[in-house]
């Protein structure tokens, strides 16, 4: 099949091209408006008691808007607030209302704190769920504006905190974030390209081909959430970014190793080309396979976002291979050895120094090998049985210095750290609530552990629901928050309530927790059934009932050995509570999926190799030799542009970007290029049982030598070589 394929690109190129061209036309037009979404709680199950406390709030309280910006007001020199400041906060109030600002609904100033050292200003604006409704940010920003106008010549100062506002300095600090990773990732690519291949046309290669894709899968994927009623996540588009440009460069690295590996053996151009789609295409093939069954195994997540990214991201590796192997071998065949220009290298064979002499070796020594590689997974995987996952994201997702930040702290000097999202308890009753039944409900809720204060009950027009807002002494997204709400809050809420009444609790604190249990509960299903379709598609590609098992194996070992790392360097060393709860899953969708592509790459040599009449220490040194530089380069630029993460500035992508670039450095240069082969080595030829493949009676004889140490001689493979 790859050999038909790759003849049809070689044959054909301009009919390989205008295909795309128009199948990338059709699917843009006819592609409905891809919509994100960042309200957490529409990706939660209904039976989730968060989602119940929203679907109540909105049947009892249908007009309820509550404050989605805080101005934090206070005196400059740090005193108490005097009478006359809060009449100015006041009259601040009155003109901001009076400004008439584009999506806010009510300006309200609140009495000041009980040590009169903050006076807060309510804003209330309209609930926006869609993450290119600007809205909010955009009153926020003009709200700065006009604050910075009013305090202007008085002895007060002011900020502007709260949902909105931290949102408004989450996005200006992740776009910044996005665009340094963007160009360090293309930039990594270029340079790594060019020292590699030294050819411009090479480099630009990837670039230029992604590119062009890139509007057909975003096309795909809208298609996809619309009729699967898909809701996505705000961050898909920068997550398709790295995976396209990751994948894609990986592929066609692939792709033009083997090719070029091909001209040096004496091979035309087109017969090179034919060659290196039939050699390695089964094996970019399998690696994608492995990559789209491991995304598509998140539809079996409890949490929509999962559900809808993991078939958004096989969407986008589902294409990167199509084109590796259809597109870039039109593109390259039309170019010929051209596409090395200025370069001449191409027509050397190098002499390997450094993967031949690893591979050589490893080839005398596999048990030393399997055990060294072996033991730095299982010593970092050690660490792993720290891993602690914390929901305090607000903190690490933007600079310190930003206003949400700075005067999120401000507000802790006359309130409860929750105040920003307090929680909202609602309690029901079918007969209605009496004031006495209200009053010592809230005295209970009031003397929880962990509730800072609770504010009077409001009613529904029938007395059938009670909202409390509950505001708790920990920030809303941190450790003591979701501890606070998980166990005494609900647990109180549940139990004082009256006879006949029941009680749920709500807020974004109250989704954070149903988000751990949700994850708790991905963990055991999704990990598993991943595990076991990857193991098929391993066994099917090697015709081995044997490989798949120790591959698995050492991919475990692997997810462990990067958590591991991450635990280390981020809360031992230096000293964060935890690591960013969605971790484990983002690693096993990069480092577990992606890194597996090398594993695979390696095997499939291995195997190639075996084919060819090698015993499995001499097939262990070939493919070392051979297929070493090809996964170093990919898994080096694929580390780097994970890596270039950590350049945004913040606490989440940089362990996002350090776990990802870790991850796949480990899968790279630990896993596939040492553990992998050695353990093969050791095996044998029973490793690919049922198949004959590495019968005795195939093996090279006894009288065989090392060449370069890299290569076997013998009076049948001389030539081959």
């Amino acid at each position: 099949m790859f050999a038909r394929l790759g003849r049809i690109a070689v044959r054909h190129p301009w009919k390989v091209i205008a295909v795309w061209i128009l199948a990338a036309i059709a699917v843009v037009s006819a592609a409905p408006t891809l919509t994100a979404t960042t309200d957490q709680s529409a990706f939660l199950p209904s039976h989730y008691e968060s989602v119940q406390a929203m679907n109540l709030q909105q049947k009892a309280f249908p007009n309820d808007v509550t404050p989605a910006a805080l101005i934090v007001v206070e005196r400059a020199d740090d005193t108490a607030l005097t009478a006359a400041d809060s009449a100015i906060v006041t009259a601040i109030a009155g003109e901001l209302s009076g400004a008439n600002i584009k999506g806010i609904n009510g300006i309200q100033a609140t009495p000041p704190a009980e040590n009169r050292m903050i006076q807060v200003i309510a804003v209330q604006m309209a609930k926006v769920t869609d993450p290119t409704d600007k809205t909010q940010s955009d009153a926020v920003k003009k709200l700065r504006e006009t604050l910075g106008e009013r305090v202007d010549g008085t002895d007060l100062k002011a900020g502007i905190t709260g949902t909105a506002a931290q949102l408004l300095d989450q996005t200006e600090s992740s776009e910044k974030g996005m665009a340094i990773i963007g160009a360090a990732t293309i930039a990594l690519i270029l340079v790594l390209l060019l020292i590699i291949f030294r050819s411009p046309v090479i480099a630009l290669l990837p670039i230029i081909t992604i590119g062009a894709v890139s509007s057909t899968v975003g096309g795909l994927i809208a298609m996809a959430a619309e009729a699967f009623d898909l809701k996505m996540d705000s961050s898909v588009n920068s997550l398709l970014t790295v995976v396209l440009f990751g994948v894609g460069t990986d592929y066609i690295l692939f792709l033009m190793f083997r090719y070029r590996e091909r001209l040096r053996a004496g091979e035309d151009p087109k017969t090179a080309m034919i060659s290196a789609v039939t050699r390695v295409g089964e094996a970019i093939t399998s690696a994608a396979g492995v990559v789209i069954i491991a995304f598509l195994a998140l539809t079996l997540s409890t949490l929509g976002m999962f559900r809808a990214l993991g078939p958004a991201l096989a969407i986008a590796v589902a294409v990167a291979m199509l084109a590796g192997i259809t597109l870039v071998p039109a593109i390259v065949s039309l170019l010929g050895t051209k596409v090395f220009w200025p370069s001449k290298s191409w027509q050397r064979e190098p002499r390997g120094l450094l993967f031949g002499a690893l591979g050589a070796a490893l080839g005398r020594r596999p048990a030393w090998f399997a055990v060294a590689s072996g033991g730095v997974l299982v010593t970092l995987g050690v660490a792993a049985f720290g891993f602690h996952p914390t929901f305090d994201l607000t903190s690490g997702s933007t600079s310190d210095t930003s206003e949400s930040a700075v005067y999120g702290k401000e507000l802790l000097k006359g309130m409860p750290a929750g105040a920003t999202q307090p929680s909202l308890v609602y309690l029901q009753s079918g007969s209605g609530l009496t004031d006495e039944q209200l009053g010592v409900y809230r005295t209970e809720l009031a003397a929880t552990p962990g509730v800072g204060q609770v504010g009077e009950p409001r009613l529904s027009s029938d007395r059938g629901v009670a909202e409390f807002q509950v505001t708790l002494t920990a920030q809303p997204d941190s450790d003591a928050a979701l501890a606070t709400v998980r166990g005494p809050l609900r647990d109180t809420a549940h139990a004082a309530a009256p006879a006949g009444a029941t009680a749920v609790v709500g807020g974004m604190t109250s989704v954070f927790v149903d988000f751990k249990d949700a994850m708790n509960h991905d963990y055991t299903v999704v990990f598993p059934v991943a595990a076991i379709l990857i193991a098929i598609v391993l066994a099917l590609l090697l015709r081995s009932a044997i490989a798949p098992w120790y591959l698995m194996v050492s991919v475990g070992l692997g997810f462990a050995a990067t958590l591991g790392s991450a635990v280390l360097v981020f809360q031992q060393a230096q000293g964060n509570s935890g690591l960013i709860f969605s971790l484990p899953v983002i690693m096993y969708m990069f480092v577990v999926a992606l890194g597996t592509d090398y594993n695979i790459l390696m095997v499939a040599r291995l195997r190639e190799e075996a084919k060819e009449g090698h015993d499995p220490k001499q097939a262990a040194a070939l493919a070392v030799r051979h297929t070493g530089p090809t996964i170093a380069a990919a898994g080096l630029i694929l580390a780097g542009s994970f890596a270039s993460m950590m350049l945004a500035g913040n606490t989440v992508l940089s362990q996002i970007g350090f776990a990802i670039s870790v991850g796949v450095a480990i899968a790279a240069f630990v896993m596939a290029t040492f553990f992998t082969p050695a353990v093969t080595a050791l095996l044998g030829r029973r490793v690919w049982w049922p198949s004959r493949i590495g019968d005795e009676s195939t093996y090279p004889t006894e009288d065989a030598e090392w060449v370069d140490e890299s290569t076997w001689r013998t009076p049948q493979l001389t030539n081959r070589r």
